[in-house]
């Protein structure tokens, strides 16, 4: 299923180059909103700040909204700018709930575990400090789901939440796989200057994995007694690796003579 699931995404994004290069531009544009004008306000202290959060709120709600566009591509789809703009509208309740989150998160790793770390009773304090550290890295092998499974599943947030760690707890590799896979697909977009994949694909590959990791729910619902560690992922995949096929290197770079 894994190896699958890597061949689909890359054909999704080779398939939509331009789309993904575009989202990637306009995030990296976003980024520098919070990043460079702050450093323009320097006398004006909480005008500073304000940009910078609202900055950071922005890229949320913008990478939201490529979750909900990028869907389209995982089902075999494409979309448009109009559809892009129509997402933004929606974004914005996950995307300021993400910001939420990355600014907890950063509490935690800049105040939380460094105020623990250095309590004069070290052993309690190193134990705080773990359970904090351990309990980031559970909800970050969780939460990387959250805006794929918003756009797929529920735009409840509360609930989306919830079957996050649903997913975490019932498929603990495979979550651990997806953060491992886009921490190399981050390291790739460094090199090319976070055009491709980029933050696209990877939300890209978040949609994929849940996509396909959504059908072994659905045979579980119709064989509720089978062995839920043994998943015919072979006769489950047989539509779609029909639809995805297969390429060769001429069919990737002269697709028009196929």
């Amino acid at each position: 299923m894994l190896g699958f699931l890597v061949k689909k995404t890359f054909f999704d994004l080779w398939d939509n180059l331009f789309r993904v290069a575009l989202v990637n531009l306009g995030f990296i544009v976003s980024v520098a909103l919070p990043v460079f004008i702050p450093s323009l306000l320097e006398s004006f202290p909480a005008l500073s700040v304000a940009v910078f959060g609202v900055g950071i709120l922005w890229c949320c709600v913008y990478l939201s909204a490529a979750a909900l566009s990028l869907k389209a591509v995982s089902d075999y789809g494409s979309f448009g700018f109009g559809d892009f703009l129509v997402n933004l509208r929606r974004a914005w309740p996950a995307g300021l709930m993400i910001g939420g989150l990355v600014f907890l998160g950063w509490v935690l790793v800049s105040v939380a575990i460094p105020f623990y770390m250095n309590m004069e009773n070290s052993l309690a304090g190193l134990l705080l400090a773990a359970v904090i550290f351990w309990t980031l890295v559970a909800g970050i092998l969780s939460l990387q789901f959250f805006l794929s499974i918003r756009s797929r599943l529920d735009t409840n947030i509360r609930k989306a939440m919830k079957k996050c760690f649903i997913i975490f707890f019932d498929n603990p590799g495979f979550c651990i796989f997806s953060l491992m896979y886009n921490t190399v697909m981050l390291a790739l977009s460094v090199l090319l200057a976070m055009l491709f994949p980029g933050p696209a694909g990877m939300l890209l590959y978040l949609d994929e994995a849940l996509r396909l990791r959504l059908l072994k729910y659905d045979w579980l619902e119709v064989n509720p007694d089978a062995d839920r560690r043994r998943i015919p992922w072979d006769a489950l995949l047989i539509d779609e690796r029909e639809k995805t096929g297969t390429r060769s290197l001429k069919n990737f770079i002269f697709p028009w003579k196929d």
